[in-house]
């Protein structure tokens, strides 16, 4: 057997588990007939918009599917490979989804019971949707690869998976901020209820918000940059070695291993997470995350040690310069120790028990506006790390093993994206575990539980999202070597008036794309207020709880979903056909140059955007567990004004922002060929 098939079969095997806790979360006891209610009319919200959504995305998979078809030298099989990469990023997201809607009421059912029995529902949920997304990632990629050999159509699956993300995480992002802002802003500042009470008609809308952009549109975010990271390593060493078979050049190969390694790593991570009775659920997290990283290590050791002898004496007959397998295998751990510390990095400067989120909460006392100061100098000051990381990690990775070292160095950071992926939907899950909680009016003693879940999940989804962003950094320096490699350019010179015009209209691009998203939720949450404020004035009773009083949820959750999806194709749309206008007509030098752009300036919006984001949230949390007056109090207001400004900086422009430069990427490679012959400079 080829050792590369470790990856299919480690793909099957991390579905097959994921199908078992699925059934596992779905044995669990849903709770009392409120609750069950409660969960029934999240799953129809959270389904309503994601059959709209697929429905645009498909007409829109279509069509570009037609273009590559059409116009691609071998266009018709990369059609296929595109429409197919599409399928297995919007089945991940889709699947999790499911888990997570079922998981969020037996979590807060559990919750009755302790800790400890709420805590393994949740993550085990979680789980479903990380080992799906690496499952069917990896399972996609060796389909492709075996039935064609060229990385470069695996370059068109890959293409898919980002494309489809893009508009996933930008809907889905959309979405939850426009039922967030709007519920927080009334129900909480004006209204003075709490965040989860069932008076306010935007807590329905709200808890699908988690479902449809944490857990659908993250979990499509980070398959792309899996899906990414390998087939750039793939097409990088087609490189080393021209003219040989994909199937005889071992460093084709070797990102296939390491990512059937990683999964193998996350699948043993999964199991080893555990939370006693009095336990803290973030260290549970943490610890499984440090304890995977180690089984990966030495897993890919052995392997690097057992292909080490045959690598050596292939490299040397088919190499122009040998690369040791110890080089490449350095290169991997430096990317996964690159991982582990941005984790870090953003968990120091989101935690709720950290200094940053303090020191902001401390500045609510004086009000909104010096929380947001407060916050926004913090978020600035978290990015210098991370990119300080990165440029390390890339640097070391290229002196070991060149642009094929910083390739497997992105691989070795998304190795053990499995175990990244179930933390992040961890959160979302206990959010709407605590959401239904309150709304179905659980004891006190039973929400103090869900709430230290939540305030976990709140950190993990933080910590993913950073490491997501310094994945993706690594990813697409990793896709700018494969372009110039696919395209035939020797370099990209500042001083080259094409590259340089090119390097600041990519600059300028994430900006636009965080603007345009961040507009659509602020335009979007003005209609929700007025909704919600319209509710409260005109439905006698309704504020103050009178029994057999509702609000009308159903009209939140539409308007949500309608402006979600109104509002997303805009700055979607508008990343492709301006990388395409500037291939074809300044030609490869400014395409070349627009990349760099778009990668330098999406980094640093993204890192600042995701932490000051994380950063407001967990500051207006540790007023609402008591400090400088607590709930209701005005630093509080101050901080749930502090929290929705980032709201949208978290949860919509900041975690798009990797996707967004991945797609650029990857549709400059796809198109790489066409720019060549038709480019009008």
């Amino acid at each position: 057997m080829e050792l590369w098939m470790i990856a299919p079969l480690a793909a099957l095997a991390s579905i097959v588990v994921a199908a078992y806790l699925f059934v596992y979360v779905n044995k669990q006891d849903s709770g009392t007939a409120k609750m069950r209610e409660i969960a029934r009319a999240i799953q129809e919200g959270a389904n309503a918009f994601l059959k709209r959504e697929f429905l645009y995305l498909t007409v829109f998979v279509a069509v570009v599917a037609t273009v590559l078809t059409i116009f691609l030298p071998n266009g018709p099989i990369m059609g296929v490979a595109y429409i197919f990469g599409s399928i297995c990023s919007g089945l991940a997201g889709y699947f999790g989804m499911i888990v997570a809607l079922k998981a969020n009421v037996r979590s807060a059912n559990a919750a009755k019971e302790g800790l400890n029995k709420a805590f393994p529902i949740a993550f085990r949920g979680g789980a479903v949707m990380g080992l799906s997304v690496v499952g069917l990632a990896l399972l996609g990629i060796s389909v492709v690869y075996y039935l064609t050999g060229d990385p470069g159509i695996v370059l068109g699956f890959s293409f898919g998976a980002s494309a489809w993300a893009l508009f996933a995480k930008a809907g889905g992002g959309i979405y939850t901020k426009t039922a967030d802002v709007g519920a927080d802003l009334v129900g909480k500042v004006e209204m003075n209820i709490p965040e989860d009470d069932p008076r306010n008609p935007a807590v329905i809308a709200d808890n699908v918000g988690d479902n449809v952009g944490d857990v659908a549109g993250m979990g499509a975010d980070l398959f792309d940059s899996y899906v990414a990271s390998i087939v750039a390593v793939m097409i990088l060493a087609v490189g080393l070695a021209p003219g040989i078979s994909s199937f005889d050049n071992p460093f084709v190969n070797l990102p296939l291993i390491f990512a059937g390694l990683g999964i193998l790593a996350s699948i043993l991570g999964v199991a080893i997470v555990r939370v006693g009775k009095k336990g803290n659920p973030g260290k549970a997290l943490n610890w499984g995350t440090y304890i995977t990283c180690g089984i990966f290590i030495v897993m890919t050791l052995f392997v690097t040690l057992y292909l080490q002898q045959d690598i050596e004496t292939w490299a040397q007959s088919s190499l122009e310069s040998s690369l040791h397998p110890f080089q490449v295998w350095g290169a991997l751990v430096v990317g996964l120790v690159a991982g582990v510390v941005i984790g870090i990095t953003t968990d120091y400067f989101t935690s709720i028990d950290r200094a940053p989120a303090i020191r902001t909460a401390e500045a609510s006392q004086t009000g909104a506006a010096i929380n947001i100061i407060t916050g926004f100098s913090y978020g600035l000051v978290s990015m210098f790390p991370p990119l300080l990381g990165i440029g390390i990690a890339s640097g070391v990775a290229y002196g070991l093993a060149g642009v094929y070292g910083v390739g497997i160095a992105a691989v070795g950071m998304l190795s053990i994206v499995g175990m990244i992926v179930a933390g992040d939907a961890y959160g979302p899950i206990v959010d709407n575990a605590k959401g239904i909680a309150e709304q179905s009016g659980l004891e006190e003693e039973v929400i103090d539980i869900a709430d230290r879940l939540d305030a976990a999940g709140n950190t993990a989804k933080a910590i993913t999202k950073g490491f997501a962003i310094g994945a993706a950094g690594l990813t697409v320096l990793a896709l700018l070597a494969a372009f110039q490699e696919i395209s035939g350019a020797t370099g990209f010179d500042l001083m080259n008036p094409l590259v340089l015009t090119g390097a600041l209209i990519g600059i300028a691009m994430p900006p636009l794309f965080s603007a345009l998203v961040m507009l659509g939720v602020g335009k979007n949450a003005f209609t929700m207020i007025e909704e919600i404020r319209r509710q409260f004035r005109e439905i006698p009773g309704l504020k103050e709880g009178k029994e057999g009083v509702k609000p009308d949820y159903a009209t939140c959750v539409d308007i949500a979903t309608k402006g979600a999806l109104k509002e997303l194709i805009l700055p979607s749309v508008l990343s492709i056909v301006v990388t395409l206008v500037v291939g074809f007509v300044g030609g490869i030098e400014a395409l070349g140059g627009y990349l760099g752009g778009s990668i330098f300036s999406g980094l640093i919006f993204a890192l600042l955007m995701a932490n000051a984001g994380g950063l407001w949230d967990n500051a207006k949390k540790y007023i609402e567990a008591g400090a400088f007056g607590g709930k209701g109090s005005d630093p509080h207001k101050a901080a749930v004004v502090g929290d929705t400004v980032g709201d949208p900086f978290k949860d919509t422009a900041g975690p798009s922002l990797n996707t967004m430069i991945t797609v650029m990427s990857l549709v400059a490679s796809v198109f790489a060929p066409l720019i060549v012959m038709y480019a009008l400079l």
